[in-house]
Order: structure tokens, then sequence, then C-alpha cells
């Protein structure tokens, strides 16, 4: 099994700043993209931004160049730099990774339990 533990949400003021850190961890032996997704109340989950392993990133489109997804490879962690908050951003993130377990020859989604962000004044 893979272990995804996300840390770093909280309450932060419209316009603020907050990052995520995502750390992965269990019998791997590859682990391929990773990535953070959120889900408001009433909504659906939605991809806020990816990474994979060679560092190509892909965002939402409601990022607008707000957010930035970084990864360390050597720690298996991933970052989500996110700044201009706005009450939209209000959710619980997700961190996702596509993993090879050991004894395994294919890659499998994995989900961490996720953390809060509520952006308000």
């Amino acid at each position: 099994q893979v272990q995804l533990v996300e840390s770093g949400g909280g309450l932060v003021q419209p316009g603020g700043s907050l990052r995520l850190s995502c750390t992965a961890s269990g019998n791997i032996v590859r682990l391929n993209a990773m990535g953070w997704y959120r889900q408001a109340p009433g909504k659906q989950r939605e991809l806020v931004a990816s990474v994979t392993s060679g560092g190509i990133t892909n965002y939402g489109d409601f990022v607008h160049g707000r957010f930035s997804i970084s990864r360390d490879n050597a720690r298996n962690i991933i970052y989500l730099q996110m700044s201009s908050l706005t009450p939209e951003d209000t959710a619980v993130y997700y961190c996702n990774a596509f993993a090879v377990l050991g004894g395994q020859f294919y890659e499998m989604p994995y989900w961490g339990k996720g953390t809060l962000v509520t952006v308000s004044s």
C-alpha cells in the first residue's frame, strides 16, 4: 500500500497564500504522476495541479497562474504553493499519486485523506 499524508491546510484570508505538502511512503517501486485535487461542498472533485516524475506539470483552468506545483523525487514529496487565494478556493485538497508497488507490474492510483483549506476573512 501507499500512504499519502497531506499537510499545510488551514484558514487564510482572501489574497493570502498557503503551501500544501504531500509525502508518499510505502512499498513503492516507482512513483509516477502525483497531483492535487480539490472538492468543495456540493461540487465534484477537480484537478488542481499534477506533475510527472519528469517534472511536466498540468493545472486546472481556474488556477490562472496563482498556484505552483513542485516535486522532490528523492523524498517522494510534492508541494502546492497557492497564492492570491479567494473564497472560491475553499475546499478539501486531496493528494493523488500513481504508484507501482513491489511485486506489481502496473501502476495504481492512491489518495490521501485530504486537508481542508478555508479562505475567509
